[in-house]
């Protein structure tokens, strides 16, 4: 059934892991099979883009170094990943950290705080979705050792993964990376994210992730990871991979789930950019605080959010908090589940 069939009115879906509400409005939608990026992230033709800064051989050009993941015989000027400080950081390493940060009201503190770019290839033409499957398990892996990194500095509060992808998504640059962020507080958003998750199980005694059993909603799965539209998604085919088992911190992943993840996460990146044209994007990973109570545990679960920038954000949701999609989740499942990649 697509979204604008008549027999399908409006719903307001509230999910139970933001407490976000979502109104699915069929009567402004095209098909789902209709959504596609009218302006691609990527060159069409990126073999002729010129060197930049993030390319194999200009290393020189950018930020310090942190660490670096080396490939073939590890040869001198060879890698595979490098891990490096932002040239132009949100925040600065070489601030004082603030001593204590008020939970509520007003507050004014220090600017420290650590803020990476992982250069994910060495060379211009590859996205995240193009190296083999082992390669972007190595991706993760490198997020991993960063937040561990990360996770030793005790200023450290908690650590957000992110890449964005395209212009309007938020790339300053096109070879493809991703960002870390170190922060010296938890941000409110991941505060009532965990709030609203401990409500649910205080109510009913599961984990809100735990709990999605739909097969409406479920895109593909592996040993380990589910990727789903989630039941009240926020945007246009939005997904989530989530880890089967319970499991808090992502940086508990091992090599063989990273590379499961890997696999899985290159799939959902080549379907969305196939059925959509290539579109911008922004995938973000979820995590717990670092310094998390064992009390929080059975209600907290890492998941990975992939959200295709297909539209524009208007006065409605900026007022209300709501959100208006198009697209059913059910629908948007169907639709990646049946992307046929082999063509």
């Amino acid at each position: 059934m697509s979204s604008s069939s008549p027999s399908r009115s409006s719903e307001i879906r509230r999910d139970a892991v933001f407490g976000r509400c979502v109104v699915f409005s069929p009567a402004r939608a095209r098909r789902p099979s209709d959504f596609r990026s009218h302006s691609p992230a990527s060159n069409p033709n990126p073999s002729s883009k010129p060197s930049c800064p993030f390319c194999i051989g200009r290393e020189d050009e950018c930020a310090p170094e942190i660490f670096r993941i080396v490939g073939g015989d590890g040869g001198a000027g060879e890698w595979k990943i490098r891990v490096i400080e932002n040239l132009y950081p949100a925040l600065r390493r070489e601030a004082e950290p603030p001593k204590d940060v008020p939970e509520l009201g007003p507050c004014k503190v220090s600017g420290f705080g650590f803020h990476d770019v992982v250069i994910e290839t060495p060379y211009h033409p590859i996205r995240l979705w193009d190296l083999p499957v082992d390669e972007v398990g190595e991706v993760l892996l490198a997020y991993k050792e960063r937040i561990l990194q990360l996770s030793r500095h005790g200023s450290v509060k908690y650590v957000q993964v992110f890449k964005n992808h395209g212009a309007s998504a938020g790339a300053s640059m096109t070879h493809s990376h991703s960002q870390i962020i170190g922060l010296p507080l938890v941000p409110p958003s991941v505060s009532a994210r965990l709030n609203y998750t401990k409500e649910v199980f205080d109510r009913t005694g599961k984990c809100s992730l735990c709990e999605i059993q739909s097969k409406d909603i479920l895109i593909d799965e592996t040993d380990h990871f589910s990727a789903i539209v989630p039941f009240a998604a926020t945007y246009a085919f939005e997904i989530w991979i989530v880890p089967r088992e319970h499991i808090a911190d992502f940086h508990e992943l091992d090599h063989k789930k990273a590379v499961d993840l890997g696999g899985l996460l290159k799939l959902m990146l080549q379907k969305l950019s196939k059925q959509l044209n290539d579109p911008p994007f922004n995938f973000m990973i979820h995590a717990a605080p670092l310094e998390l109570s064992a009390t929080c545990l059975p209600y907290t679960h890492w998941f990975l959010q992939i959200v295709p920038q297909l539209g524009v954000i208007g006065g409605f949701e900026i007022g209300s908090g709501c959100f208006i999609n198009p697209v059913f989740p059910e629908d948007a499942a169907k639709v990646l589940r049946e992307v046929d990649l082999s063509t």
